[in-house]
């Protein structure tokens, strides 16, 4: 998936995935945490100084149903992710892809960040697959006090695994401002491992969680037919004229 190019992904996308999580050609393997199953690798890509990160960790207790579902739920997200501001799904292309706006806050002096996202996916029952990857919409031009992030490409891949499930993680995103890329390298390899283990408090709370909501079996990105949102033509992804307000950087707050 090309940045800023919307298009319904294909199996050579997912396969792209699947290679990324599974080959370690190339891969610097940076943490391996035995106790907890979880290990980190690093890679440098061409297109970025900022590296690839791919997390690798099993599951025992929890199925693969179970974290595809966390993975997706909006209404969820606002109860385990801590650091997210919005979550707005600005609309769907097909069944399964969306466009949606995502914005995070980060500790000060750093700015908070926000995206514009297409998320693609395919569950295949004993495998599913998510990916992600930075795109324009008309009505989410960048703002004030916000940095607009990339996502060059963000991906699970989650296998059933016995009663519970392994979870694959790649990610590679430029923060843009000014953080220095040895410095977001740094942090993302050690951030990485408390991603996998948040999720996997998530994923322990949220069963008991959705039996208590209000239509507990609303889940549309298994069920195509329960879509509320707006279908979003592909001629409205595209680069604001507002989107090139000068570039805002972390060193105004300090």
């Amino acid at each position: 998936m090309e940045i800023g190019v919307v298009k319904i992904a294909e199996d050579s996308d997912f396969s792209m995935l699947k290679r990324l999580v599974d080959s370690h050609d190339d891969w610097k393997l940076e943490y391996d945490n035995k106790a907890d199953e979880t290990k980190v690798w690093t890679k440098l890509t061409p297109i970025s100084n900022f590296r690839m990160v791919k997390v690798h960790s099993v599951f025992h207790d929890i199925p693969a149903e179970t974290m595809f579902d966390v993975l997706h739920d909006p209404d969820y997200r606002k109860e385990w992710d801590e650091h997210m501001m919005a979550s707005i799904e600005i609309g769907f292309l097909n069944p399964n892809n969306d466009v949606g706006y995502y914005a995070l806050s980060c500790p000060a002096p750093v700015k908070n960040r926000d995206f514009v996202l297409q998320r693609s996916w395919l569950d295949m029952d004993e495998e599913k697959l998510i990916l992600n990857h930075s795109v324009n919409h008309k009505d989410y031009p960048a703002k004030k006090g916000y940095i607009r992030a990339i996502s060059y490409l963000t991906g699970f891949v989650v296998r059933q695994v016995g009663k519970g499930c392994f979870l694959g993680y790649i990610s590679q995103t430029d923060p843009r401002g000014k953080l220095p890329p040895w410095l977001v390298n740094k942090v993302t390899q050690k951030f990485a491992p408390k991603v996998v283990k948040q999720l996997k408090r998530a994923a322990e709370g949220y069963e008991c969680w959705k039996r208590r909501q209000e239509n507990p079996l609303l889940k549309p990105w298994i069920y195509p037919e329960q879509m509320q949102g707006t279908k979003i033509s592909i001629m409205d992804c595209v680069d604001s004229d507002a989107t090139h307000i000068e570039l805002e950087t972390d060193e105004e707050n300090q």
